[in-house]
């Protein structure tokens, strides 16, 4: 257990050599201008920008109305309303407006940053915010440059050179994973970038390829298994890759070989409409961000068959299918981690069907532990219980981390097929959750089988003992399908089916055998950038486990086909 006295004050023994390093960076020599015209990289949203210049400032969830006032005027107490304001991303957006008005917005923000923080002060002097903010400076250059005078530019270059120098004696003291790679990244743009900065870019070098080695596994997955975390490592090394072979030097094979293994793991998140699956904390990704930095990468290998960081693929025409395939992440690296093991997302062309939930980390605790749990995500659920034990920091009784017990993917006749199962209620219940999911050929059927068994004898005699404590005797579950909020669902006449409308035309009809229940009840859809959370349906499949298993079987089909026979399984094929 984490002693939080001792938390404290290493927090504030950091906070403390943070503001130092930037005091003492204060006496560097100043670069004068840059070595070549920097070119933007980053791209940001024109609608998010509109909403800045009129003095809305949506940051973490967080929306702050206060026109015709500074940035740094906004009256929030939050701390990650703060963080995300320094990290200076809103630029990107601004950018995108690009007219006189947006541009005057940044420039009056970022001088303002200047005089109000530029000598140590405040929440931005952290290795991987000022990293982040660097890459928006010197990528936003001309934009921010435009006009302003000769003295205004000197100080532009000395808060540049101050935070490069900061940043060289203190990216280290950054958490391993995407806070060290913006850190080190930044220090890399800034030093190639500005004059007189070259000699603090080589160490910055060896120390990022050093970083890929131990951080991007051998399939080119993070430890964290966060979609959206692994698309913001990728357009880093993307862009630190570009910048040292436009400076004439070589990009180590460490740094090449990173960027070349995450290329295909990225393939294997993205779903048709071209945005990530999202899980474990992540999100769908901005709007053609994927695309855009597979492209800038130059790497043309496709999609692998197996698994991707944990995840596995399967696609036919217009149709794809993402589903959580191994364990969640543990150590430090699960502390983001969702209980989502074999829950999956479906997207149908351009248009999402199933979903998680997502991470409600931007609306609250409450929410954040909410989303976090197996409810949240479209998968089975036992009885009060999420199929791992997570720190949520919550009453909610949890399972042990679930452990997946099979992957095999195959193919049939019929189309592509996963089979997959997981332990977490063996240790609570003597339960193993086994799933098949079959694609058809053409995309146009989807075919599920959901099963529950005690597996072993000593399975059996847990489960047994559970019975027993219970007055009605029945283990009762549900198997959840939350749908994305532009989805229309209605339950047919009869309550047999349920009808999902997009709004692209199509009409999804889904069906099951052996439910006790068929219900469709209220969801979210947690998105980050949003102030609320949306509302959405979920289909919920209900169910109990009376002896020993309970199987069942559901389809997805599109109107005026015939759903996809999915023949009872035997338990042994699993």
């Amino acid at each position: 257990m984490a002693n939080p006295g001792k938390d404290g004050f290493a927090a504030r023994r950091t906070r403390w050599q943070n503001r130092l390093a930037a005091w003492r960076a204060q006496r560097s020599h100043a670069a004068t201008g840059f070595v070549s015209q920097p070119e933007p990289r980053s791209i940001g949203m024109f609608a998010r920008g509109k909403q800045l210049t009129a003095g809305n400032f949506l940051f973490a969830g967080r929306l702050i109305e206060a026109p015709g006032e500074s940035l740094w005027d906004a009256p929030s107490t939050s701390a990650k309303f703060w963080a995300e304001a320094h990290g200076f991303v809103w630029l990107d957006d601004l950018a995108a407006v690009g007219d006189p008005i947006a541009k005057a917005r940044a420039q009056d923000w970022t001088w303002g940053w200047i005089a109000r923080f530029g000598t140590g002060k405040g929440p931005g002097w952290t290795p991987d915010l000022t990293g982040r903010r660097l890459i928006r400076w010197i990528n936003h250059a001309i934009f921010l440059m435009n006009g302003r005078s000769p003295d205004e530019t000197k100080l532009y270059f000395k808060a540049l050179s101050v935070q490069t120098v900061f940043l060289s004696r203190r990216w280290h003291a950054t958490a391993p994973g995407l806070p060290r790679f913006e850190a080190l990244t930044g220090l890399i743009y800034a030093g190639l970038a500005l004059t007189g900065m070259e000699k603090l870019v080589t160490p910055a070098i060896i120390a990022l390829a050093r970083e890929c080695e131990a951080e991007i596994d051998d399939h080119g997955g993070l430890p964290t298994r966060n979609p959206e975390e692994l698309l913001e490592v990728f357009s880093l090394l993307t862009w630190a890759a570009q910048a040292i072979g436009e400076a004439g030097k070589t990009v180590p094979q460490a740094h090449r070989a990173a960027i070349e293994r995450i290329a295909p793991t990225l393939r294997s998140l993205r779903h048709a409409d071209g945005a990530l699956a999202r899980f474990h904390g992540g999100g769908r990704g901005m709007d053609g961000r994927l695309d855009h930095a597979l492209a800038a990468s130059n790497i043309r290998a496709a999609a692998g068959n197996g698994p991707a960081m944990g995840f596995l693929r399967l696609a036919a025409a217009r149709t794809s299918i993402v589903i959580d395939a191994a364990d969640p992440p543990g150590g430090a690296a699960g502390a983001s981690a969702h209980a989502s093991t074999l829950a999956f997302e479906m997207t149908s062309g351009r248009r999402p069907v199933i979903v998680n939930c997502g991470s409600g980390a931007p609306f609250g605790a409450e929410w954040l532990r909410a989303g976090r749990a197996t409810p949240s995500h479209s998968t089975l659920t036992v009885e009060g219980y999420s199929s791992s034990r997570l720190n949520l920091g919550s009453p909610e009784v949890m399972a042990d981390r679930a452990h997946v017990t099979q992957t095999r993917p195959t193919e049939t006749a019929e189309g592509h097929a996963l089979r997959l199962a997981h332990d977490g209620w063996v240790a609570t219940h003597g339960l193993t959750h086994s799933r098949l999911l079959l694609l058809s050929h053409d995309g146009r059927h989807v075919g599920g089988q959901d099963e529950l068994s005690a597996v072993s004898p000593k399975d059996r005699a847990r489960l047994a003992a559970v019975m027993q404590r219970k007055s009605d005797t029945a283990i009762r579950f549900a198997i959840r399908f939350h749908l994305h909020p532009d989805v229309d669902a209605a339950i047919d006449l009869g309550g047999n089916a349920v009808s999902l409308a997009l709004k692209s035309g199509e009409i999804w009809i889904f069906r099951h055998s052996n439910a006790q229940g068929l219900a469709l009840e209220p969801s979210v859809y947690l998105e980050k950038g949003r102030l609320n959370p949306r509302a959405s349906k979920q289909i919920v499949l209900s169910g109990h486990v009376a002896e020993y298993d309970a199987v069942i079987g559901w389809t997805l089909a599109k109107a005026q086909d015939t759903p996809l026979a999915i023949r009872d399984l035997e338990r042994d094929e699993f």
